[in-house]
């Protein structure tokens, strides 16, 4: 018998939009290469290469994204420590809405994701590019 849950990433997506900002695809795809915004790509490594990437948006994986954002953190990445506003998005709005709101939680503002993920970004003529790898050497 399966263990029983008692919070499902269903509620705790609809928790988090409750608190942060969710961008229709439209109003996502006009931010793309402003100076005052980071896009934050959360998808795996694999989902790049096998999907492309949204130019100039910045990888952070889900499992270090807690370590990255924290200044104090040795893993902290200068991404995050600027005044501006930050855009999550993965491939289809489930696991950003969650790392955005972790995010928000932990004080970086302002934050918002990308309803519809990068799927919505594709289908609606967002830019993209392929995605290369860093060389291992």
């Amino acid at each position: 018998m399966p263990q029983k849950i008692t919070l499902g990433y269903k509620k705790m997506v609809e928790d988090a939009e409750k608190e942060i900002e969710t961008l229709p695809i439209e109003e996502a795809i006009k931010l793309h290469g402003r100076d005052d915004v980071v896009l934050v790509d959360i998808r795996d490594p694999r989902e790049l290469e096998r999907d492309g990437k949204v130019p100039g948006a910045f990888h952070a994986t889900r499992g270090m994204l807690e370590f990255w954002i924290d200044p104090e953190s040795p893993y902290a990445k200068e991404q995050f420590q600027q005044d501006k506003k930050y855009v999550f998005f993965c491939a289809g709005g489930l696991r950003s809405a969650l790392a955005a709101h972790t995010a928000h939680k932990m004080g970086l503002k302002p934050v918002a994701h990308i309803k519809g993920g990068f799927g919505a970004w594709k289908k609606n003529g967002g830019p993209v590019e392929a995605y290369v790898p860093k060389s291992k050497g």
